[in-house]
């Protein structure tokens, strides 16, 4: 026996992600019109694009003509970006390791700080540069996470001002709990909003005499010296959608351009952009009493006809979705999962459709026919998040470009 001739194609993908770019581009313009005209979109594309595709993604925004400026997690992320997308302007939205910094200045990304430390090992980097190197000062107003408190903010505004190898090219904050507390996000907006006055921008957010107090009274400011525009922001998706503009130049869309809204009442104004298919490699009818997957936490009551889906917990499904009530669309029908969702396969329960086969296709995340499912409902039914089923699709998931 001769074993038969290798073929020339790679093997059909056992699971894979449609992107679909004419979505994509649709929740631009959302953003774009929910914004108006004159703001500064800065597009998040960290952790691949939302596990969409870091730069695919990006070239699609880019051509929109809406989108310049890109938001990512790390140097090794920038690096990655401005390989495929040379000319694009690249912010870096974590600290940096010390080691890191020399390769952000030689590359021309631009790093939030939160610390003279860093101000200053960043003003040594670029001490030969002309003109000076742009760094924004990130403010923590109830995050936790990074940023100068505002207690603060006064003595390091001042002393980067004076650091001739740097100029401010903005000043953020980052919104915590938009989707859950209103109240305090609402504070932070003013806060931030009074600060810029004092900056010597305008913002019209109503006051509020209740806020804690703007910085003393012998905060030295110098707004001449600050570059025109100074980029001012705080809103991510679910502060652009559900709260007002106030005078901030720019903003930090991300869940909401890959289609799946932060504020559930939005939603309907997005498109989802990612469908997430598999196919079933197996369909058997198993008898009544019979378990399912590992453990037998889930035993047949009645014959049932059992399809394997060649999708697991490896490919980024999650194992969290067992014994929780998901299902997935197949022919246009919703079939619950049975079990436990295991490393490379996952069980469901195909009884209402006598129809079903291997190499049917089935929709993890998307539409089908007239039923769809949404990432959110994943996230709510295996209590995590819409970004976290995003970003933990993994390289095994092929991406598949659509309406480019």
């Amino acid at each position: 026996m001769h074993p038969p001739p290798a073929s020339h194609f790679p093997p059909p993908a056992r699971c894979w992600a449609e992107i679909d770019l004419a979505a994509l581009r649709h929740n631009v313009g959302v953003v774009r019109a929910t914004v108006g005209p004159e703001t500064t979109l800065l597009a998040i594309v960290k952790a691949d694009g939302y596990g969409h595709g870091m730069v695919p993604v990006a070239r699609a925004l880019r051509a929109t003509g809406e989108v310049t400026n890109f938001g990512v997690a790390s140097l090794a992320e920038a690096l990655h970006l401005r390989a495929g997308l040379p000319d694009a302007g690249i912010t870096i939205l974590s600290p940096a390791l010390p080691d890191e910094r020399a390769e952000i200045v030689r590359h021309g990304f631009l790093p939030w700080i939160s610390t003279l430390a860093e101000a200053e090992d960043y003003a040594h980097q670029a001490r030969d540069l002309s003109p000076a190197f742009p760094v924004e000062i990130k403010l923590d107003t109830g995050m936790g996470r990074m940023g100068v408190l505002e207690a603060d903010f006064p003595a390091l505004y001042d002393a980067v001002q004076r650091l001739p190898a740097l100029r401010v090219a903005g000043v953020l904050t980052h919104l915590p709990s938009p989707d859950e507390d209103t109240d305090f996000t609402a504070a932070q907006l003013a806060r931030m909003s009074r600060l810029q006055t004092r900056l010597g921008h305008s913002a019209d957010f109503p006051p509020n005499d209740d806020l804690p107090p703007p910085p003393p009274s012998s905060f030295i400011l110098h707004p001449s010296s600050f570059p025109i525009p100074l980029r001012f922001h705080a809103q991510n998706s679910a502060g652009l959608l559900g709260y007002a503009r106030d005078g901030r130049n720019l903003v930090r869309p991300g869940l909401m351009l890959y289609g799946s809204s932060p504020l559930p009442a939005f939603q309907d104004r997005l498109r989802p952009v990612l469908t997430l298919k598999t196919r079933l490699t197996l369909v058997r009818t198993l008898p009544a009493h019979h378990g399912v997957s590992y453990g037998r936490t889930f035993r047949t009551t009645h014959p049932t006809r059992v399809g394997t889906l060649a999708m697991g917990y490896a490919d980024g499904y999650p194992r969290h979705l067992s014994n929780v009530g998901a299902e997935v669309l197949v022919r246009g029908r919703r079939c619950p999962v049975l079990g436990r969702v295991t490393m490379d396969q996952t069980m469901i329960d195909v009884s209402a459709l006598p129809e079903a086969a291997p190499g049917d296709e089935a929709v993890l995340i998307g539409r089908q026919g007239d039923e769809e499912i949404l990432a959110g409902e994943l996230a709510a039914k295996s209590g995590t998040i819409p970004w976290e089923i995003f970003t933990g699709l993994t390289a095994r998931v092929a991406r598949q470009y659509l309406n480019p």
